[in-house]
């Protein structure tokens, strides 16, 4: 468990703009100042912020900490950290630094820290210093156990993130996913977590049975997915991540698939197929009652809830082809909002809301887009062979996706612009991924 220490006084900085163009923000103190800003990632006049990350004086871990920042800042797409070849100056971590010489060297922002050995555990401390300012932005300190560095750079990542931009951060998350591995006709599918930088890798199942559309609860160390093996129907199942426990949910005539929890994680949505046609159910994890939503000859699936729990997106061909669908969370006001050239699926509902991001299939082509939940202003984020399975990071401002290109599918970030694109490293061939809320958010 990782336990913050006292934070270091922050002083209040003013207002003020790092970059021009569409995109400009800087480091903001006030909560009513942030509250105002809008950050807008899309557009050529956007110039990611440079910022240098600096090596942590004390321990040698303090190294592979600041490398986490780095990675994690850089991969955002809105950080340009500094080369350490670069650096003017290797600046202490109790005074602050020659602001006049990182000025020099073009950048906007400067981490500081030090990391300090007590006993088994160890003290992580930084500083975000504002340079154009002069003076200290944010600053916090850590205690934890050893092993723990890595997820201490992800929380200094989000704060760093967070100060800046005035968002949630994302790093100190975990993706639950796919991991395939074999020859294509003969994949194994296992269920497998890692951090969101692709570190800390363990699988989850064993492969003697397949798993598919795992799927993270929103308030505990809990994984829903669906799986099946040869000859069986498919079973939606429950997964703890730390004691490895997994059950049946439920006993369903029929196959049961395209599970998820809802936002109090109590209950799960899902699909039954009964016959030729299913149907989206809700049902309490507690009780165990079942809920029917809909009830149509056609295909009901892909379910999502708004964060709110109000409302549930899902796909349906009831009206002669697959398409996006909203209702009521409980059934009612059932109507479609996806009318563009092309089969619309997987809907998911952005933590913020605002958006609800699908699969669009036009042309032998596989697209991942948004739309805002009437409908309206639909962008697409990325177009290729075979782009499928969107989710989203926690602050609703990125989107993790599997593509195909020819010889396994493969993990990508992108962010709700399409500017941003990076891929996200895996072991082998991976599919299916589901982002986890803030580590510390779930209990």
């Amino acid at each position: 468990m990782i336990r913050p220490a006292p934070a270091s006084s922050a002083l209040l900085l003013p207002r003020r703009r790092f970059l021009t163009g569409a995109a400009a923000f800087g480091l903001i103190g006030a909560s009513a100042a942030r509250a105002e800003l809008q950050i807008t990632l899309s557009g050529a006049d956007f110039k990611p912020m440079p910022i240098a990350i600096a090596e942590f004086a004390g321990d040698a871990q303090g190294a592979g900490i600041a490398g986490v920042i780095t990675n994690n800042l850089t991969r955002s797409g809105i950080f340009s950290p500094l080369d350490k070849a670069k650096h003017p100056e290797k600046p202490g971590f109790d005074a602050a630094p020659n602001f006049a010489l990182w000025q020099s060297a073009g950048v906007q922002g400067l981490v500081t820290g030090r990391v300090t050995r007590e006993g088994g555990k160890f003290r992580a401390e930084f500083r975000l210093w504002d340079i154009g300012a002069g003076q200290q932005a944010v600053g916090q300190q850590y205690a934890t156990e050893q092993g723990a560095w890595r997820r201490v750079g992800h929380l200094i990542s989000d704060a760093v993130y967070s100060k800046v931009t005035g968002e949630k951060g994302f790093f100190d998350t975990r993706i639950v996913f796919v991991s395939e591995s074999g020859p294509k006709d003969k994949r194994v599918k296992r269920l497998a977590i890692m951090d969101q930088d692709g570190a800390n890798y363990k699988v989850l199942s064993t492969g003697d049975m397949m798993a598919l559309t795992p799927r993270f609860s929103p308030s505990s160390q809990e994984v829903t997915y669906m799986s099946f093996s040869d000859g069986a129907e498919p079973r939606v199942y429950l997964v703890d991540i730390q004691g490895g426990k997994r059950e049946a949910v439920g006993n369903f005539p029929g196959m049961s698939f395209s599970p998820r929890f809802s936002p109090d994680g109590n209950s799960i949505i899902m699909s039954l197929q009964q016959g030729s046609n299913a149907n989206i159910y809700a049902m309490d994890l507690n009780s165990q009652n079942m809920r029917r939503l809909t009830n149509t000859a056609a295909i009901d699936t892909g379910p999502s809830y708004a964060p709110d729990g109000s409302r549930i997106a899902f796909e349906s061909d009831r009206g002669g082809g697959q398409q996006i669908y909203i209702m009521d969370a409980n059934g009612g006001g059932q109507k479609r909002i996806s009318f563009g050239d092309g089969r619309y699926g997987t809907p998911v509902w952005s933590p913020k809301g605002d958006y609800i991001a699908f699969t669009k299939q036009r042309g032998g082509q596989f697209a991942i887009g948004i739309m805002k939940p009437d409908g309206s202003g639909e962008r697409i984020l990325t177009e290729g062979f075979h782009n499928e399975g969107p989710t989203w990071a926690p602050n609703g401002r990125y989107l993790m996706y599997f593509s195909d290109q020819g010889g396994g599918p493969k993990l990508t970030m992108v962010d709700i612009s399409g500017r941003v694109k990076v891929p996200v490293p895996t072991p082998g061939y991976a599919s299916d991924p589901a982002w986890s809320p803030l580590l510390g958010e779930t209990r």
